[in-house]
């Protein structure tokens, strides 16, 4: 049966009470999504076994666990696994939101791939990986936390560092014979010292930083509707910088990957040099001013056109 709720789109999920099904838009291939959740090594918030994904969502009070698969349509099913079924339906609404946001379901692809079919660098990418989205962090404070984390790192030590964090200050829910982790809320982290982070081995600064958003998130002084009704990216973006620890880099991951502004652009971003690098065939990395060349036709995709390209590389 359908329910319509809200923040839900008409229509869009069926509610079997053990299991929903989410309508996808054609443009969505739950294999290319998959297989880029899966090139994560060292993550500890999700795991991925036989074309399944495996994860546990926190709402209100309870941390239903779920397996999420493809029918043979194309739509997304999701199982909910042990007694982690939940009673209410807004509960399992709200694990219908939060999965539609993290795969970005509610975007129309279709112009970009028009716009990118057109374009120098982007028309391999689209070739390559076409029904991928630009997997989202939902929660505030997970994606704040991982722009900090990430900040003048590789990759796989910044994964090893956010293991480290969820491990130590995060909770966990036993389900059918396998731990699932949750990210640490604000309120957590706020009541901590930076001496408490050193078992992180992280600089005392990004501790620092860590500690100062979870206070103001655990104060209710930052939240993702507060930011999304700034209105503007550039409103937004001033927000974010405002904040200590985070720069114009951090500011446009957020914008990116929690609150899908799609014109963020974060144009110093290593990774994008080193895949226009790959795709240009050259040794030098580019100019800014080259960037802004290059990317001259991706007004209001840039965030998709840089996930995009990022995936070349990770």
């Amino acid at each position: 049966m359908e329910h319509h709720d809200a923040g839900l789109p008409q229509g869009c999920w069926e509610d079997n009470g053990c299991e929903l099904k989410l309508h996808v838009p054609n443009e969505f291939s739950f294999d290319e999504n998959l297989n880029y959740l899966a090139a994560a090594s060292n993550e500890c918030l999700f795991h991925t076994k036989d074309r399944r994904l495996y994860k546990a969502i926190p709402v209100e009070q309870e941390t239903p666990v779920v397996e999420i698969s493809a029918d043979q349509d194309g739509a997304i099913l999701i199982r909910f696994l042990g007694d982690t079924i939940p009673k209410e339906q807004r509960v399992r609404a709200a694990v219908a939101r939060y999965v539609r946001d993290w795969f970005d379901l509610d975007t129309d692809l279709l112009p970009f791939y028009g716009m990118a079919r057109r374009d120098r660098l982007l028309k391999q990418a689209v070739e390559h990986f076409y029904g991928l989205r630009n997997v989202g962090i939902p929660d505030l404070f997970e994606a704040i936390s991982w722009g900090i984390i990430g900040q003048q790192i590789n990759l796989t030590y910044a994964y090893t560092l956010k293991r480290r964090l969820v491990e130590n200050f995060g909770r966990r829910v036993e389900c059918e014979g396998e731990t699932y982790w949750i990210f640490p809320t604000p309120q957590v982290i706020a009541a901590l010292t930076v001496e408490d982070l050193d078992v992180l081995r992280m600089t005392v600064k990004k501790c620092e930083y860590l500690i100062g958003v979870a206070k103001l998130m655990a104060e209710g002084q930052l939240t993702r509707d507060m930011l999304i009704d700034a209105g503007d990216i550039k409103k937004i973006e001033k927000k974010l910088v405002a904040i200590r620890g985070i720069g114009p880099w951090t500011a446009n991951y957020v914008l990116m990957r929690c609150l899908r502004m799609p014109s963020a652009f974060p144009i110093d971003d290593v990774g994008l040099h080193n895949a226009i690098k790959f795709l240009l065939g050259t040794e030098k990395k580019p100019t800014k001013d080259e960037i802004l060349k290059l990317s001259s036709g991706w007004t209001n995709w840039e965030s998709y056109a840089t996930f995009y390209l990022w995936r070349f590389l990770y």
